[in-house]
């Protein structure tokens, strides 16, 4: 599983398997903790990020969600900069 973005110890990833399942999703680990969050909702779909963790990357998900749609798309992986 490729990694998009790295910041604040967040590794934010993808899964590039034609069997991927919807909705379009990223997977975000923060130390021992874990999270699907839906790219278009920016909403954890399973997972157990704390809350801190989880605003930082419902923010940066919703700054880049364009750029993740495209790379969920075409399977393509590329960088996205980190949230600032």
């Amino acid at each position: 599983m490729p990694v998009i973005s790295r910041f604040y110890g967040l590794s934010v990833k993808m899964y590039f398997k034609r069997s991927e399942h919807n909705p379009p999703h990223i997977h975000v680990l923060y130390g021992e903790y874990m999270g699907a969050i839906d790219i278009k909702t920016q909403e954890m779909m399973e997972g157990d990020l704390p809350d801190k963790a989880l605003a930082m990357i419902k923010e940066w998900t919703k700054e880049h969600e364009a750029e993740l749609l495209e790379i969920w798309q075409t399977q393509e992986i590329k960088k996205i900069p980190p949230l600032e």
